[in-house]
């Protein structure tokens, strides 16, 4: 009987689709300020579905 698929982990960003980097500088109340940015892979997805394979059988 057939497995149901699991999405797969993205290999680029593996598993953390987005970050926040910061810009070095401040807020007035002492906070960084960030900016968030997804992984172009999987587009902040997390995970990667697989290929179809074409899979040849016989001679």
């Amino acid at each position: 009987m057939p497995q149901p698929s699991t999405p797969r982990v993205c290999s680029h960003c593996d598993g953390f689709p987005i970050v926040h980097i910061t810009t070095g500088s401040g807020t007035p109340d002492g906070q960084r300020r960030t900016l968030p940015a997804s992984c172009p892979a999987c587009k902040g997805t997390g995970t990667r579905t697989t290929r179809a394979v074409l899979v040849r059988a016989g001679k």
